[in-house]
């Protein structure tokens, strides 16, 4: 198939073909790659499983593909370790490729796509396979911010009003280890990330009745690397704070890669992803009571 090197990718891929853009044609596309496992202890097969009325594959696929419209030059792919997902996503209309049933990331998956292509995409991806609610504006925006800003990666975050940030210190004490927060410069790079909530705020009385905004910014995790960035990613070994947190976007910090933070209205549905059967009733819920995303399903 045009576009792909055999040799990167562990079998055929589908859909319609990606082209095999030169340089001197203009700018190569930029790629979002949608990891799609089929193995889940809590929901097997898990991109299958259907949610009012559409599997989630298909909703992410549907979402992927009005952010690419909506920027321009951007195409998607399915990256997965399963043929029944292939087939879907053949079924869907949208490219898809085998990868190594061995990786373990979502990151990793988006790098064995993107080393496959014949001409490396600019811009890569990671869009989570389990993720029917994110919005296609968000993909848009961190790859448009990517293209005019010399870092590596970019990801998007929301500032949390003072109610949303006393939700979260609530759930923390449930879930110490859930939500994440950025403290970031002033141009917008992320000075850290962490499973704790920073910045801590001295004066908080005082700041409450200044601004209806609190100073803290929560992390929502999709991402936009830099094939480079992916790649330098990809051949580093996890970091010590990447361990200790958690966190995989530490190691970028950690070794000197910047990370260009993009602040985002905060999603329409707090529900970030699908991991359980109860996760897939909670969806249709929101579905019945909000309606369906304004997507195009074709």
């Amino acid at each position: 198939m045009s576009g792909w090197s055999a040799s990167s990718i562990s079998t055929t891929c589908c859909g319609p073909a990606l082209p095999d853009t030169r340089a001197d044609e203009g700018a190569p596309p930029d790629l979002i790659v949608i990891p799609a496992r089929y193995g889940s202890t809590r929901l097997p097969g898990k991109p299958l499983v259907p949610i009012a009325g559409r599997t989630l594959l298909s909703r992410v696929v549907a979402i992927a593909r009005e952010g690419a419209a909506r920027v321009g030059n951007a195409e998607v792919v399915v990256a997965t370790d399963d043929p029944r997902i292939l087939d879907h996503a053949c079924d869907l209309g949208c490219a898809a490729v085998m990868t190594d049933a061995a990786i373990t990331s979502g990151s990793g998956r988006a790098w064995a796509v993107a080393r496959g292509r014949t001409v490396p995409p600019p811009i890569v991806v990671n869009l989570q396979g389990d993720a029917p609610f994110a919005a296609p504006d968000m993909i848009a925006a961190l790859i448009a911010a990517l293209r005019d800003s010399p870092c590596g990666v970019a990801t998007p975050v929301v500032q949390l009003d003072w109610a949303a940030l006393d939700a979260l210190r609530a759930h923390k004490l449930m879930s110490p280890f859930s939500g994440t927060t950025c403290v970031r410069r002033a141009d917008d790079r992320a000075l850290w990330f962490s499973k704790t909530i920073i910045p801590a705020i001295r004066d908080e009385a005082r700041l409450r009745g200044a601004s209806g905004v609190s100073p803290v910014f929560r992390h929502i995790g999709l991402y936009a690397y830099r094939f480079a960035a992916l790649q330098r990613f990809e051949q580093t070994k996890p970091t010590p704070y990447e361990v200790l947190e958690g966190l995989e976007q530490l190691r970028f910090l950690e070794t000197g890669e910047d990370i260009l933070t993009v602040a985002v209205a905060p999603p329409r549905h707090a529900m970030s992803g699908i991991d359980t059967p109860e996760d897939v009733a909670m969806a249709e819920r929101l579905i019945a009571e909000h309606g369906e995303p304004q997507l195009s399903w074709t």
